[in-house]
């Protein structure tokens, strides 16, 4: 690689590098990134950080009940959410189908026993 180093006051202050070498380090900085962007992702996972699959995400994004989708991504029936929630199977299966809305501190107790954050739950 030939670059051109421009002095200020003696002092580097510019390299000049031909295009095709410009482009070259550009894709080995891109590739450099995406390697620590892994390894940051890896050690969040070893640090308990959950991975959310895909199916998860795009249920909700496309309009399916955020409570359901958890609910079923974590293998509970309504019954056991319920539960664990401290409310009534009915009431856990409006709230499911959007027929009622729920408290803030029940929703807080679903989050909970989702193991998800009361925004993971609250409906788009």
């Amino acid at each position: 690689m030939s670059v051109q180093i421009i002095k200020r006051e003696g002092e580097p202050e510019w390299a000049v590098v031909p295009y095709r070498d410009y482009l070259r380090l550009i894709e080995k900085a891109e590739m450099l990134q995406d390697i620590q962007d892994y390894d940051a992702a890896m050690e969040a996972v070893a640090q308990g950080e959950e991975l959310i699959p895909a199916e998860v995400v795009y249920a909700i994004l496309e309009g399916d009940n955020p409570i359901r989708v958890w609910r079923e991504h974590r293998g509970l029936t309504q019954h056991q959410l319920a539960q664990a929630a401290g409310i009534s199977t009915p009431y856990l299966s409006q709230l499911e189908a959007g027929k009622r809305r729920g408290s803030t501190a029940v929703l807080r107790a679903i989050a909970q026993a989702l193991a998800v954050t009361l925004e993971d739950i609250l409906p788009q």
